[in-house]
């Protein structure tokens, strides 16, 4: 993987801008003869990369700008963690939706957020910010990297997964039945017809034995002082940036 020192300094994003509105409104701040927001947009045609073996589409080689850029399209981008994993800086466009993580990541700790009414000047601002202060910004980049490898072991979502079907079990008004006729499949027949790197991701995730230890323990919920404190510090470092960039526009108009 490159050094953060030595990646593009600019925000990065490669994605499909069709199936929003936001996204298509995000390749506005592309860089153009006229104007150039820190950022570097490229589209993803997914036909093309079917068709061509998906040569383009390797996420880890994509880690090669001090700054990703993550935005939903239709609902909630798989690409989240991913770009949380890369190293580089996160920009976060104001989220609508949720993974079962995110409420965790803290701003300015974890990622940069954007502004989703104002994305041009505040990615614009954000590199302007994060190539000043380089130390800080390839902390942020390197926090969210170390909460992707260490709070998303697969041993622990496997423990979530099981936890979220538990509680769903709970609501359940009926008790589920075998119906007749119904053929049970042993889990090799399920990787029997799976080729390439299906076949070695299915053989990997393939439960040999029962796990020699029980699953985490469900945590109380917060109490309501922990939680109010947990999203103060949130909020506080939300306006700090809206702060910042403010001033930041409002000096360089001065300038003008």
């Amino acid at each position: 993987m490159i050094k953060w020192t030595e990646r593009e300094p600019y925000a990065y994003w490669k994605g499909n801008p069709f199936v929003a509105d936001r996204r298509k409104d995000l390749l506005t701040c592309n860089v153009s003869d006229q104007q150039d927001w820190n950022a570097r947009l490229f589209i993803q045609d997914w036909i093309l990369e079917s068709q061509q073996g998906f040569m383009q589409s390797d996420v880890s080689k994509q880690c090669t700008y001090r700054y990703k850029i993550y935005i939903e399209g239709y609902a909630w981008s798989v690409s989240e963690k991913y770009i949380l994993a890369c190293d580089s800086a996160t920009f976060l466009v104001k989220p609508y939706f949720h993974d079962f993580f995110t409420r965790s990541l803290q701003p300015l700790e974890h990622y940069w957020p954007i502004r989703n009414e104002d994305k041009c000047r505040s990615i614009k601002f954000a590199v302007e910010w994060g190539n000043k202060h380089t130390e800080k910004a390839q902390a942020i980049g390197k926090a969210a990297s170390d909460f992707i490898q260490e709070e998303l072991k697969m041993e622990f979502v496997y423990d979530y997964i099981f936890h979220l079907l538990n509680e769903y079990a709970r609501l359940l008004k009926f008790n589920p039945r075998v119906p007749e006729g119904a053929v049970e499949l042993c889990s090799e027949m399920m990787a029997c017809s799976a080729e390439g790197s299906e076949r070695k991701f299915m053989t990997e995730s393939l439960v040999t034995s029962p796990s020699t230890t029980s699953p985490c323990t469900m945590p109380p919920p917060y109490e309501p002082q922990a939680l109010k404190a947990f999203y103060g510090k949130k909020l506080r470092a939300l306006r700090k940036v809206e702060k910042w960039e403010n001033g930041f526009w409002e000096n360089f108009n001065k300038q003008q």
